[in-house]
């Protein structure tokens, strides 16, 4: 399966890069997956029952929907990692890669065999991406951590709740994996800058290892909060769907049901809402004038825009706020993201056949390159589809040998 949506004649910015990942769940192979979308060579290796993200999501004929896009751009060996014969194996295909990308627990690849010195002695000047819970250092590296712990520790969860005293509801998970995400956009850039650091011409060749945590990602992105913290004591609280420094910037009700985010948080913006409103006089209003003065009083003046805003549909309100280039956008559902004729120009959202579960929606490669975009040239495949392909073409082993390991139950 190739997709020739957005094809061109110079080759994608990583062909010719080959990664090893070996990694499960999310960070790593989504770090590998932004890689081989950008024609990186992804070998992914897997355990005989596959990576645990097969199992997740809505399933066609026995096959998730979500490996299609986690999985895609990657060829899968199927290797039993505590098989004898994994390790000679495993050295052998690193000897012919640029990077190691893994998110095992710390210390889980040297018991395995793998340890950085054993891979680097197949290929000197390996690079190695570790992506862990709390990093390969410090009195955390060994507690067990998920994305969600991540964005616990980093500060997210806190965030991403209702302002304080308006519930005592849980706070409000995302909504995707973010903070398995994040460490692994983290990796991708960090292993780039290691691989270009030892290559480019006043490069050493030398190793390098890139230590990815998923609290340290998600700590990253926390913008203002702690240097707020640090200078003036201040612990930054979750706002709702406000913005605790900018007003107004909320999502706001529609007559329809759905909900309209609001972006008018400059003098010219808040004068033209105000007037789309019906209401020019806002502009003027002691409490209005001045985005402090808005923050200080974003209660009443969200209360005034829900007021405006439930007497209209979300389409009347579109077309309202384009016209008076005012920033806004309906909530976007899934159906809203599939039908949207931007993402459909740019091929962000994009049909791809798949063969394990029929035509299915992809969404596209970032970031965009227009000179020589990446592709989607395969989707997840099955469980160690690629392992004779790639036992022959970067081992050098033949039928028999291959078969014999099969026979030993270490390759499927």
């Amino acid at each position: 399966m190739k997709d020739t949506a957005l094809s061109s004649p110079l080759n994608p910015p990583l062909a010719g890069l080959r990664i090893l990942e070996l990694g499960h769940f999310v960070a790593a192979p989504f770090c590998t997956r932004l890689l081989g979308d950008l024609g990186a060579d992804i070998i992914k290796v897997e355990p005989p029952t596959g990576d645990p993200v097969r199992q997740w999501g809505e399933q066609v004929d026995g096959h998730s929907l979500w490996w299609s896009i986690h999985g895609r751009n990657k060829r899968s060996l199927a290797l039993d990692l505590k098989s004898p014969q994994a390790a000679p194996i495993i050295t052998t295909i690193v000897g012919r890669c640029d990077a190691v990308i893994e998110n095992f627990r710390p210390g889980q690849l040297e018991r395995l065999g793998l340890g950085p010195e054993t891979l680097r002695a197949a290929r000197p000047g390996l690079v190695i991406g570790h992506i862990s819970g709390y990093g390969q250092t410090g009195p955390y590296r060994d507690r067990a951590a998920f994305g969600v712990i991540g964005e616990a520790i980093g500060g997210l969860r806190h965030l991403t709740n209702y302002r304080p005293g308006s519930t005592d509801r849980p706070p409000v998970r995302v909504g995707v994996s973010i903070g398995d995400s994040i460490a692994g956009l983290y990796a991708a850039f960090g292993v780039m800058a290691a691989l270009w650091q030892r290559d480019r011409a006043e490069g050493d060749g030398g190793a390098r290892s890139i230590d990815v945590a998923l609290t340290e990602s998600v700590l990253s992105m926390m913008e203002g909060m702690l240097p707020e913290y640090g200078r003036m004591g201040k612990v930054k609280q979750p706002t709702g769907g406000g913005i605790a420094t900018a007003a107004p910037s909320n999502a706001y009700p529609t007559a329809d049901g759905a909900w309209m985010l609001i972006a008018a948080n400059s003098e010219p913006l808040f004068a033209r809402l105000a007037a789309l409103m019906g209401q020019p006089d806002l502009k003027d209003d002691p409490r209005f004038i001045g985005n402090q003065a808005r923050v200080e009083h974003a209660d009443l003046l969200d209360g005034l825009i829900a007021d405006w805003s439930c007497a209209h549909s979300a389409a009347e309100l579109d077309a309202l706020l384009n016209k008076a280039d005012i920033p806004s956008s309906r909530a976007y559902t899934a159906a809203d993201a599939a039908a949207d004729p931007q993402y459909r120009f740019r091929g962000m959202v994009r049909e791809v056949e798949d063969p394990l579960v029929g035509t299915v929606l992809h969404s596209g490669i970032v970031p965009h390159v227009p000179e020589s975009p990446g592709t989607v040239r395969s989707t997840g495949p099955t469980i160690g589809q690629h392992s004779d392909e790639i036992l022959r073409e970067l081992c050098g082993l033949d039928e028999q040998a291959i078969a014999a390991l099969r026979r030993d139950r270490a390759v499927f």
